[in-house]
């Protein structure tokens, strides 16, 4: 009886370390862009962050990070370019209302840190993309550094264009309580 006991201790144990990880609060996000537009670069954000993140840089057979922004809160500093941005010809935000990304696997890098592989969907097309990113811990406060760069026509995002870049630098920035 008492190796039964011992086991199931075990177990419970072993239970809890592997999946025992609960979601973190996220307390604030940036979600921010970079494209060359005429030869200079245009900077804006995406607001109306969702998200769900189960993290331990020490069990990341078990962490996940799902996350979205809403489309309609694309914001480049130029209400008129905001608004084209929002129609069909690019995001088409009353179709497509939230970009979202899910994680597929997080390993450890070379240099110490992440890659996390997520399935990024923009309008109707999902693609595998590769993060990139940093996890810090301090004074009960977790935060996540990423940035990867997409080519925005593999996501129907614009036509081809003499003027508008293709690679849109992408930079995500979220803050934890742990």
């Amino acid at each position: 009886m008492k190796k039964y006991t011992f086991l199931l201790m075990i177990l419970y144990f072993f239970t809890l370390v592997m999946y025992g990880q609960n979601s973190l609060k996220i307390k604030s996000s940036t979600v921010t862009f970079k494209i060359k537009n005429a030869g200079f670069y245009v900077d804006g954000y995406l607001k109306g962050f969702e998200g769900k993140v189960v993290f331990s840089p020490t069990a990341l057979s078990g962490s996940s990070i799902e996350a979205s922004v809403k489309t309609e809160t694309i914001n480049t500093g130029n209400k008129s370019r905001d608004n084209h941005l929002r129609k069909d010809d690019y995001f088409n935000a009353e179709k497509y209302p939230k970009i979202s990304m899910k994680s597929k696997r997080i390993a450890n890098s070379q240099s110490g840190d992440f890659i996390g592989y997520f399935d990024l969907t923009i309008r109707d097309v999902t693609k595998e993309v590769k993060i990139p990113f940093t996890y810090k811990e301090s004074n009960g406060v977790g935060i996540f550094k990423g940035n990867f760069t997409i080519n925005r026509r593999d996501y129907k995002v614009g036509d081809n264009s003499m003027i508008l870049g293709d690679m849109v630098i992408i930079d995500v920035e979220i803050e934890v309580s742990l």
